[in-house]
């Protein structure tokens, strides 16, 4: 019953409420293995690097079926709610609140299409042509040596130290 080109892998009774896992589970979904693995790298979110582990797993799990890891595709990926935790909170008054520790089952299948080829990341496009670029590095010295040079009229603008009583009066602690 099992398809040849598909690849598995079962997290169980993971300590982390389903909803909160989902929320990062269906971000990878339909997406590359190598780009999946990279979102999962950079989210901030707790429930990523289980996750992570749980693609890497199943990514293994594939190339133990000889599968391309460069074609396969995260085709599905279901997170489930496991058993729950049942606690208790002590509060005011001799009351009690429940508190529910909850768990998740997380299952990933990965599918190697042939339609993806070979994944290859996304490049950036180059808008300016060399010549822009040579202008734009002149400009840019040009600018450097401008502003490197002092000019005349700071060297003018300088206030002179001052004389007499109010120099006794505003004295400050640098001045000798």
């Amino acid at each position: 019953m099992e398809k040849e080109n598909v690849a598995t892998a079962k997290l169980k009774y993971l300590h982390m409420a389903p909803r909160k896992v989902r929320l990062v589970a269906n971000s990878i979904k339909g997406k590359h293995v190598v780009e999946a693995e990279a979102q999962l790298v950079y989210a901030p979110q707790r429930a990523a690097k289980p996750l992570l582990k749980l693609l890497r797993s199943a990514v293994n799990n594939a190339t133990n079926k000889k599968l391309d890891k460069n074609k396969l595709v995260v085709s599905s990926i279901t997170v489930d709610e496991g058993p729950m935790l049942k606690r208790w909170l002590p509060r005011a008054m001799g009351r009690a609140t429940p508190i529910q520790k909850k768990m998740s089952h997380v299952a990933i299948v990965l599918e190697e299409k042939e339609e993806f080829g070979r994944y290859r990341a996304p490049q950036a496009k180059i808008t300016k042509s060399e010549k822009t670029l040579a202008k734009d590095k002149e400009e840019i010295k040009t600018k450097e040596t401008k502003h490197n040079k002092p000019s005349p009229k700071v060297a003018e603008t300088k206030k002179k130290p001052k004389e007499g009583f109010t120099r006794k009066i505003f004295r400050r602690k640098e001045i000798a």
